[in-house]
This record gives C-alpha cells, structure tokens and sequence, in this order.
C-alpha cells in the first residue's frame, strides 16, 4: 500500500528520515520539470530543485495535512525559481554558456506565461487572502506572525490562507493552466509539465 503524503510527513516529523526521502522520489519530478521549464538551465534547475526540498523538510509542520501537498511544493520550486531569476538579471555572468537556444527560448517562455497566469490568478483574490497567501507562501511567515502584522486572529489567517490555495487551483483550473484530477496526482500543467 503507498503511503499518504501525510502519513510521511509525519513520520519524518517523528525522525524517521526515509519518509521524507520517500516523499522527495514521489515528488522530485514534478518539482525538477517546474524548475527546468521556468528556468531553462538543467544545473539551475537541480540546485532550486534541492533547495525546495530543503525548505519543505524545514518547514514541513506548516503544511495542513487536510490539503494537497503538491500546490504547496509547487508554490515553494516556483518562488525558488523566481528568487534565481531575480538574482541573475541583477548579475551578468562573465562566461556565457552554450545551450540550445530554441529549447531555452521555449521553456523560459513556457515559465513566463507560467508566472503570468499565477499572478493573474493571485490578483483575483480579495485584498486580505493575497495579503495572508504571500505572507505565509512567498515569504515563509508563520501564521502567528501574519496574524499580529494582519490584525487578525490566527484563524482567519489560516481560512483566508486555505480559501486563496482553493481559489487559485480553480481558477488556474478553469483557465486550462493546471489539471489537478484528485488528491494524490500531482498537477499538471499546459506549458509542457507532466501529462
């Protein structure tokens, strides 16, 4: 029987250490393909694909076990991501390197309308869920934290948390970005991600 993302995730928390190595096999892909495509260059994307997986361990006991892991995980590769791409264009690199530059063109094409229809789908929250969802996922605030800066109680943050991650897999949903088909199957996406 496989186990839950849950069930793992606990386990870890309990210090079994190949629950978290399970759930990284069951993920790696989905996280490496996001990160190739938005970033285009395969070293690049295997360094944010580690750092992703780093940060879930760290903050792991964030994750609510009643929700899908993988819009979470794909939040965090995504802002890793654009975290490397922001820092790039402030540094011109001294060498340049050699790589295809249709398939890059294609991929970092494929992350930028990736990027763009997140955003569009982020700015369709009302103003106190896209407060409380950045807070929490681009800029990894406890719900504590976001509370006292928000001025409200920890569990309004946490619904308008949860109501912003339901609206934007249904409005990425509705606009053909993502076919998320249950629980347990990792989100696809129109921009050449898994099928």
């Amino acid at each position: 029987m496989d186990d839950s993302n849950a069930l793992l995730a606990d386990q870890f928390g309990a210090g079994r250490d190949r629950a978290f190595a399970k759930l990284m096999r069951r993920h790696h892909d989905l996280v490496f393909g996001l990160c190739l495509r938005m970033l285009g260059h395969r070293q690049d994307a295997e360094d944010v694909t580690q750092e992703t997986f780093s940060r879930l361990a760290r903050y792991l006991d964030r994750w609510d076990r009643q929700r899908p892991l993988e819009p979470w995980l794909v939040t965090i590769a995504g802002n890793r991501c654009r975290t490397l791409l922001s820092r790039k264009r402030h540094h011109t690199s001294l060498t340049a390197t050699e790589e295809p530059v249709t398939t890059v063109a294609i991929d970092r094409h494929d992350a930028d309308l990736l990027a763009e229809e997140v955003q569009l789908a982020v700015n369709q929250l009302t103003r106190d869920q896209r407060q409380a969802f950045q807070m929490f996922h681009e800029q990894s605030m406890e719900y504590t934290e976001i509370a006292q800066r928000m001025d409200r109680p920890v569990g309004t943050i946490k619904t308008w948390v949860h109501r912003a991650r339901l609206q934007l897999i249904e409005s990425l949903r509705q606009r053909d970005v993502v076919d998320v088909r249950s629980r347990s199957s990792s989100p696809s996406t129109r921009f050449g991600g898994p099928r």
